[in-house]
Order: structure tokens, then C-alpha cells, then sequence
């Protein structure tokens, strides 16, 4: 089994690959699963077999062995501040 180390404050993505019994899961179910090992702000999509999650890890950095349901993982864009909005320059 392959390992991964989360850092703090950081948001994740990770392409799930269901096993024919639990692809029957809700995204619900699943996103509870992402939480129960400590994610926040959570969310699920797709369908069936294939899914994707999102969360945010805002425990310490981590270490460990990834579910072999998980087909891929990265890290995705965080911002820290909110952009401001958009205004058109005026003539």
C-alpha cells in the first residue's frame, strides 16, 4: 500500500475508485469516510464506481497508508485571501 503525507491547512483531491459492493454508497457515505480521518469542508461527486472527493486537512502534517480505493491524490489550489472583485476600468 502506497503512503502520502497531508500537510496542514492545505486542500486535496483524490480520484476514488469503489469496489462493486460499496459502489452502491451515497456521496454522503463516502464524504463521511473522508471525514472520520480528520478532513474538513468536504465534498463528493460522480457516481457508481468513480468518484471524486475534496477536503481540506487542518490537523498537523501527516503520514499515512492510502486505501488502495484511491486511485490518485493531489493537491489543489488554496487560497488564502479572497480576491478582490472585478471592476472595469472607467474611460
Amino acid at each position: 500500500m502506497a503512503t502520502y503525507t497531508v500537510r496542514k491547512g492545505k486542500r486535496y483531491q483524490a480520484t476514488i475508485r469503489l469496489g462493486l459492493f460499496k459502489s452502491v454508497a451515497s456521496n454522503e457515505q463516502v464524504a463521511d469516510q473522508f471525514r472520520e480521518v480528520g478532513f474538513t469542508e468536504v465534498s463528493v461527486s460522480g457516481s457508481g464506481r468513480e468518484r471524486r472527493g475534496k477536503g481540506l486537512w487542518p490537523h498537523p502534517d501527516a503520514t499515512a497508508e492510502v486505501p488502495d480505493e484511491i486511485t490518485s491524490i493531489e493537491m489543489i489550489e488554496t487560497l488564502t485571501k479572497p480576491r478582490p472583485p472585478f471592476r472595469p476600468a472607467r474611460p
